[in-house]
């Protein structure tokens, strides 16, 4: 039988049951504890201890940076904002002829084509027809717009946009009447006005100076000679002294006087060749243009006239590929007399008559092939032969002298293309490289006198120039009136309406 006393706990057992209480209890203090140990609360934020540590490594970087780059704390500082103040100012309204003036300033250019006309072009921009025609009833512009060129500018000026970004109306036509005029049409509330600008030339007499190098056109070209005054040295004004395919080196020297057109500080075209010196193997050639009884002509500084009666070459752009004299035949292989010289030139090239002559012959002519026989009267002929072709010619004809008789080719006894070219005086053949033509009378008296006075200018300028440039070249004869080229430009100008 159990008693009360048995079967209640003992003092023992509660002691040891409070004090393992305690300990639970002792424990969760010290965990919580440990919880708050290990966060705190910044800003209402709660920071872990690796945040701490990154935030440690931070403002140690940045301590290290502001020790390393001096001033980097005062660079970086944001300068004070300035006071700006605006102010309105009230500009005065722009005239109506000032803002037209600027909207025309704008033109869009419109080049003309091969077969277009004004109509298409109107079509092209968008532009009404019946703005067309009211700009034709014009009778100046009429004349000139129906005849458009190809080439023709044409100006075209045209309002602001629309708000729906389309073109506006044509405003301005403009376009010109000569070299000296530019005619504007404006279009205003369905008026045509018509405004006529004067737009002056100004016409410089230039040097153009030089060597030949290795080409003389492209030397010319090179300093500013025309291709057109080119050809007017080699193929008339010093034809008949200078062979320039084989009296021409590189180290020969050039000295052109040609008039330039200017308008608006453009040049539009070279004029005439005023005076030219060219300078072939060390021997000078000079040349002048003057006008003799309403006829220009060139002559040298004596006044003799420099067109002769027989030109050196007939033909162009040719190599002299056989000379006059003994030699073996190409054909027959024996050796015979050369009664003439031989240029090679391509098939087709042009040959010129020498003199002005009457057709003695035209035809074929045994290993000639075909031949052209010319007549000079007072003995002299010459004889063209191994022609591809004839020219307009027919026998018995005159013609003038660098009249086009036949072409190159290679007809008769000829190994390949090129011309015989015979001179012969009273039935004898003479070599026309080394045969002396009797020289034309020079002028006299009033005419030389007026040609000295003429020239004169002329030949001091260009003298001018080679002593600036080629001073360090000694002079053949100071007091000579032919004088060396030189290499410069040299220009004075001179305004024409």
């Amino acid at each position: 039988m159990t008693t009360p006393e048995s079967s209640a706990p003992s003092d023992a057992q509660r002691s040891a049951r409070v004090r393992l209480r305690n300990l639970r209890e002792l424990a969760r203090q010290t965990a919580s504890r440990q919880k708050d140990a290990a966060t705190e609360t910044i800003g209402g934020r709660r920071w872990a201890r690796r945040q701490w540590a990154h935030a440690s490594l931070a403002a140690t970087a940045g301590a290290l940076l502001l020790a390393i780059v001096p001033g980097f704390n005062t660079a970086v500082d944001v300068p004070a904002r300035a006071h700006l103040t605006t102010l309105s100012l009230a500009l005065p309204a722009l005239s109506q002829p000032a803002r037209t003036e600027a909207a025309f300033n704008d033109w869009m250019l419109v080049n003309v084509e091969k077969g277009q006309t004004l109509g298409a072009i109107f079509d092209d921009l968008g532009v009404p027809a019946a703005t067309m025609h009211a700009l034709l009833e014009n009778a100046d512009a009429r004349q000139a717009l129906t005849r458009l060129r190809p080439g023709t500018q044409l100006g075209f000026a045209f309002g602001a946009p629309t708000a729906d970004g389309s073109r506006a109306p044509l405003r301005a036509l403009r376009y010109d009447r000569g070299e000296t005029e530019r005619v504007e049409l404006a279009i205003e509330d369905g008026k045509v006005t018509e405004t006529v600008l004067e737009r002056p030339l100004e016409v410089r007499t230039t040097v153009v100076s030089g060597k030949v190098g290795r080409s003389l056109f492209h030397s010319a070209r090179k300093l500013g000679l025309s291709g057109a005054s080119i050809n007017k040295l080699t193929d008339e004004i010093f034809q008949y002294d200078i062979d320039f395919n084989t009296d021409v080196t590189q180290n020969d020297r050039f000295s052109v006087v040609v008039e330039q057109v200017y308008r608006e500080g453009e040049l539009l075209r070279t004029g005439e060749v005023l005076a030219a010196v060219f300078t072939a193997k060390g021997t000078p050639f000079t040349a002048f243009r003057y006008e003799r009884d309403g006829k220009a002509e060139y002559f040298n500084a004596d006044g003799r006239p420099l067109k002769k009666s027989f030109i050196r070459m007939p033909i162009q752009y040719a190599r002299l590929s056989s000379k006059f004299g003994s030699r073996r035949h190409p054909v027959r292989g024996t050796m015979r007399m050369h009664k003439g010289v031989d240029y090679a030139a391509r098939t087709g090239t042009p040959i010129m008559a020498a003199g002005d002559a009457r057709v003695a012959f035209k035809g074929w002519k045994g290993g000639y092939g075909n031949t052209v026989i010319l007549d000079h009267g007072r003995g002299y002929t010459t004889l063209y032969a191994h022609m591809s072709g004839f020219g307009n010619i027919r026998q018995g004809q005159r013609v003038s002298q660098g009249t086009v008789i036949g072409r190159v080719g290679s007809t008769g006894l000829s190994t390949g293309p090129h011309l015989h070219y015979e001179f012969r005086i009273n039935g004898v053949h003479r070599n026309p490289l080394q045969h002396t033509m009797p020289e034309p009378e020079p002028l006299k008296g009033t005419a030389l006198a007026a040609f000295r006075a003429q020239t004169g200018p002329a030949l001091a300028r260009i003298r001018t120039v080679e002593d600036i440039i080629y001073a360090q070249v000694p002079a053949d004869d100071a007091g000579d009136t032919r004088v060396a080229a030189a290499r410069a430009n040299a220009t004075a100008g001179r305004g024409r309406g």
